[in-house]
């Protein structure tokens, strides 16, 4: 069988900023106040990880949650016809690390130590938009634990959840980090 009957090819380009930390904002505003910050376009740049996968910036900002938005597209598909499982690993990694970074005091930082995820159906480029709500489940001094579910906005339909676990440490200003 010759493939070249059933190929069609596309192209997909776009730019980016190149997304800098502000360690000098993050320093002197709460975690919340930074991310409003940037989802403002305040400060700093949108991370190029959104535009990557076609995710909204955050958005329903409040302490201890957040929300995003992403689109399946045909360029996120594996090789047997369904969106990528790393799509919707994204996409709940990324909500469920703003909502913890909303919970953060001045100059406290995050990272991922653990990411559980769970699937519940196929996400098709044909399912349409898609919302993660994630929700900080408990944050203390050196570590938080959040929530999250990715839903299908028009079938309201769960296709995926997921909790996380990050580690919490005083921010400093590391080699290659340019402050302001």
């Amino acid at each position: 069988m010759d493939n070249n009957d059933t190929l069609t090819t596309k192209s997909r380009s776009y730019e980016y900023a190149v997304a800098k930390f502000n360690i000098e904002a993050a320093m002197n505003m709460s975690g919340l106040e930074y991310m409003r910050a940037l989802a403002a376009g305040e400060i700093g740049a949108p991370p190029p990880i959104a535009q990557t996968v076609n995710m909204s910036l955050p958005f329903a900002l409040e302490e201890g949650s957040a929300i995003v938005e992403a689109y399946p597209a045909d360029f996120l598909l594996n090789p047997m016809g369904f969106v990528h499982g790393g799509f919707a690993a994204t996409i709940l990694d990324t909500v469920v690390g703003i909502a913890v970074h909303t919970s953060l005091p001045k100059g406290i930082g995050y990272t991922t130590a653990q990411l559980n995820l769970n699937y519940t159906r196929a996400i098709l480029p044909s399912t349409g938009k898609l919302r993660a709500q994630g929700k900080v489940i408990h944050s203390g001094r050196q570590m938080a634990t959040a929530e999250g579910y990715l839903h299908g906005v028009e079938d309201g339909k769960l296709y995926a959840h997921a909790t996380t676990t990050c580690f919490l440490f005083p921010l400093k200003l590391h080699k290659g980090q340019v402050a302001g």
